[in-house]
């Protein structure tokens, strides 16, 4: 049986009672074809040390060894992909840093070093880990800011393929995406053809190979 109480502190300081799997996989059949869609987002405002996330991944990563093992490179880019389709937050610093360690161990060590053995590339590696510390925030979803010293609101990256085996990343802030959300003015996305709400990125970073994105853009 899984932990689900850490402490009793922790559960009357911060509501924290981590959802066992079974729950997690009922929950997430109820999207069942969403979770196996590669670039489906998901986001999970309070996501302890990632189970929902984790059982997310590991679908999306189901998929793309289904699809693109025989490739190495092209199992890369849609495993990249996948990582990078997956946000969450935590008030807590070391559940972040759990469920970061769980969601890069379910790539590496689940799957990519499996298929590829010796063959595995470090870049890939550290593209992986420098979208995971990106996406996985130490915050509070409640006031929209990141905990720890000196906090500011929530800036969350948007990861785009562009342009084949390059990467595209789009920074936001958690806030606007919300305040949108709760105005209900347009939907973020649509496949029906109406028009949509495109909301103003933080910022902006120029393309790059998606196996060089950490060094990239740790020096921009």
């Amino acid at each position: 049986m899984e932990e689900q109480v850490k402490s009793k502190h922790r559960v009357a300081q911060y509501g924290e009672v981590l959802t066992a799997p079974r729950e997690v996989n009922a929950m997430l059949d109820l999207v069942k074809q969403e979770t196996e869609r590669i670039e489906s987002r998901f986001l999970e405002p309070a996501c302890g040390t990632g189970n929902f996330l984790i059982e997310i991944l590991r679908r999306k990563l189901e998929v793309v060894e289904k699809r693109y093992a025989k490739s190495q490179v092209e199992f890369e880019r849609y495993a990249v992909l996948a990582v990078s389709s997956i946000y969450g937050i935590d008030i807590l610093e070391d559940n972040v840093q759990q469920c970061r360690h769980r969601l890069y161990g379910v790539f590496d060590y689940d799957v990519y070093s499996r298929l590829y053995g010796s063959k595995t590339k470090n870049k890939c590696r550290e593209a992986v880990r420098f979208i995971l510390d990106r996406n996985i925030v130490w915050g509070d979803a409640l006031t929209l800011k990141t905990a720890g010293e000196n906090p500011s609101f929530i800036v969350f990256s948007e990861w785009a393929a562009v342009g084949g085996r390059m990467l595209k990343r789009r920074d936001f802030t958690f806030r606007e995406l919300l305040q949108h959300e709760s105005l209900r003015e347009l939907p973020l996305f649509s496949d029906l053809g109406e028009d949509v709400f495109i909301p103003t990125p933080e910022k902006e970073y120029p393309p790059c190979h998606f196996m060089e994105i950490a060094n990239v853009q740790k020096q921009l």
